[in-house]
C-alpha cells in the first residue's frame, strides 16, 4: 500500500517518496567530461557521454536504489552551475535526446530521476545576462539580475561586470533577481519543461540564498501540473522546519546529521550523535529530510573517517533513521576523495568512472559494496523507516543504543566505538540480530557488541529483514 505523508502545512509528499532511496552523481565528472586536461579536446555533443549513465543503471538496482539524483546537465561555461541555457542538455555530455533515453532507461527499471535546478545564479553565458551588459542598466535585461548586493560588498567580494551582484563573491555566477516577475516565470517554465520530459523531481541548488517567497510563488503552480514531483531545497544551515514551510519544498539537505555523524565518530563523542537524533526528530515532525553522508560537495565519508572501522558505524545510521537517503556514487566501493576550498578543489571527489559500467572489484571495495548493499536492502524491507523517530536507550563514552520506531514497528540500533567489548542495554528482551555486524548474542535485554562492532536488531518474531 502506497502511504503519502502530510507535513505541517498539510503539503502531501509524493507517495513513491517513501520508498526512495537515491544514487547521486555528478554527471560532468562521471563521464569525463570536466575537467578536461590540457591539450585535449573538450567532448562534443556527438559523443553522447551521458548514455554511458546508462551502463551503471543496473548497478544502481542491484545496489538497492529506487531511483538515480543527477548533478548539473545543462549547457554551462565550467563545471554545470554556471548554467548558460537551461533548456538544452550541455553539449559536453551530449543533446536533448540523449536525455530522453536516460528517462526512459531508469524508468523502464523502476528507476525516478531527479534533476539539479541552478536559479539562485546563471553563468556569465547566460543570453539575458549578455543582453543586460549590452543594453545596461536600467534595461528591461538587467532587471533580471542583482545590482552589487550589500552581503557581497560588505565580504569585499568581486561582482559581475557593469556592477550586477555574484553568489558568494564568484564573479562567474551572477545572481537573478528574485523578486522579478518574468524570472519566477522563466524557473516555473524550466521546471515544467523537464518534468514534462520524464524527470520525477528538482534538487533546487543553493536553495538557501533564494528568497522563500520565490520558491512559495512557483512551486505550487508547478504541483498543478506535476503533483507528484518533488522538490528538495539545498540548505546547509538555518531553521529547516521554517524554510521547507515558507518555502513550500517538500525536503532540504541535512547537513546537522551529517556533521554529526562523522564528527561524533571521529570524536568518540556519542552524545553528539544522540543530541543530533533528538534535533532530528522535531525535523520529522514538519517535514522529511533527505539524509546523506556523502555528497558531490563534501569530503567523502571514507576520508572524513580518521578509523575505516567506523564506517559501518555510519552507515547504520543513515539507513536506520528517518528521512529519504542517498548514496554518493563511489562511496558504495570505498573510495576516498578530499575536497580542499581552492581552484579545482571538487576535482578529487567528482572523478570519471569507467565507461562501460562497474568495474571488477577488489576485496576491499568488495566488502564495503556489501555492506552497502546490506543496509539498503534493510531499509527496503523496512520502509517505515522514512518516517521512524528515534529514542535513546543506552549511551556511554564509546556507545550508543538507539531504538528507530514508527507506530508498532521498531529496530534497535548498536553501535561500540570503542577498542574493547562493550555490554549494551538494549531496552527490551526477545531481539535478534538482524545483520552480521559485531553479531551480539543478547541475554534478556542485554548484548555484547564487539570492539568497534554494530549491529541492528528487530523482535525475533520479524523474519522480514532476514
Amino acid at each position: 500500500m502506497m502511504i503519502s505523508t502530510t507535513d505541517a502545512a498539510g503539503r502531501v509528499e509524493p507517495d513513491w517518496v517513501r520508498h526512495a532511496i537515491w544514487w547521486q552523481l555528478y554527471p560532468l565528472g562521471f563521464v569525463g567530461s570536466y575537467p578536461i586536461a590540457a591539450g585535449e579536446p573538450v567532448p562534443t555533443a556527438g559523443e553522447h557521454r551521458l548514455l554511458r549513465i546508462v551502463a551503471w543503471l543496473d548497478h544502481a538496482i542491484e545496489l538497492g536504489a529506487s531511483g538515480v539524483a543527477l548533478g548539473p546537465i545543462f549547457a554551462s561555461t565550467t563545471h554545470g552551475y554556471d548554467t548558460s541555457d537551461y533548456y538544452r542538455i550541455d553539449p559536453r555530455l551530449g543533446e536533448d535526446a540523449d536525455f530522453d533515453t536516460l528517462v526512459a532507461e531508469a524508468h523502464a527499471r523502476g528507476l525516478r530521476v531527479l534533476l539539479d535546478g541552478v536559479f539562485n545564479h546563471v553563468g556569465p553565458d547566460f543570453p539575458r545576462y549578455r543582453e543586460a551588459l549590452e543594453q545596461g542598466p536600467g534595461s528591461d535585461a538587467a532587471a533580471w539580475f542583482q545590482t552589487d548586493t550589500p552581503d557581497s560588498a560588505q565580504a569585499g567580494a568581486p561582482v559581475g561586470e557593469a556592477g550586477f551582484g555574484t553568489f558568494e563573491g564568484h564573479s562567474g555566477l551572477i545572481s537573478l533577481d528574485h523578486g522579478n516577475p518574468e524570472v519566477a516565470d522563466y524557473v516555473t517554465g524550466v521546471l515544467e519543461h523537464w518534468l514534462d520530459r520524464g524527470a520525477d523531481g528538482w534538487r533546487l541548488d543553493a536553495a538557501y540564498a533564494v528568497p522563500a517567497e520565490f520558491w512559495a510563488g512557483i512551486l505550487p503552480r508547478v504541483r498543478e501540473r506535476h503533483p507528484q514531483a518533488w522538490f528538495l531545497g539545498e540548505v546547509i544551515h538555518g531553521d529547516y522546519p521554517a524554510i521547507v514551510s515558507a518555502a513550500t519544498l517538500d525536503s532540504v539537505t541535512q547537513y546537522e546529521l551529517w556533521k554529526a555523524i562523522w564528527s561524533s565518530l571521529n570524536d568518540h563523542n556519542p552524545h553528539e550523535l544522540a543530541w543530533s537524533l533528538d534535533r532530528h526528530n522535531g525535523f520529522l515532525d514538519t517535514f522529511t529530510p533527505a539524509t546523506f553522508v556523502g555528497n558531490h560537495d563534501v569530503t567523502r565519508i571514507n576520508s572524513r573517517l580518521e578509523d575505516p572501522r567506523h564506517l559501518a558505524h555510519a552507515l547504520a545510521v543513515l539507513f536506520t533513521t528517518g528521512g529519504t537517503p542517498s548514496i554518493y556514487a563511489g562511496d558504495e566501493y570505498g573510495y576516498t576523495g578530499l575536497k580542499t576550498e581552492e581552484f579545482g578543489g571538487d576535482d578529487a571527489i567528482r572523478p570519471e568512472f569507467p565507461a562501460d559500467g562497474p568495474p571488477a572489484l577488489t576485496d576491499p571495495e568488495r566488502a564495503v559494496y556489501r555492506l552497502h548493499q546490506g543496509l539498503v536492502g534493510l531499509r527496503r524491507r523496512h520502509p517505515w523507516l522514512h518516517e521512524a523517530r528515534t529514542r535513546l536507550l543506552d549511551s556511554g563514552a564509546d556507545h550508543l543504543v538507539y531504538e528507530a520506531r514508527s507506530g508498532d514497528d521498531a529496530l534497535v540500533v548498536a553501535l561500540n566505538l570503542g577498542d574493547e567489548p562493550c555490554g549494551v542495554d538494549l531496552g527490551r528482551s526477545g531481539l535478534a540480530p538482524l545483520l552480521p555486524g559485531g553479531t551480539p548474542t543478547p541475554r534478556g535485554s542485554r548484548a555484547t557488541i564487539a570492539p568497534h562492532g554494530w549491529q541492528v536488531l528487530a523482535p525475533a518474531a520479524d523474519d522480514s529483514a532476514r
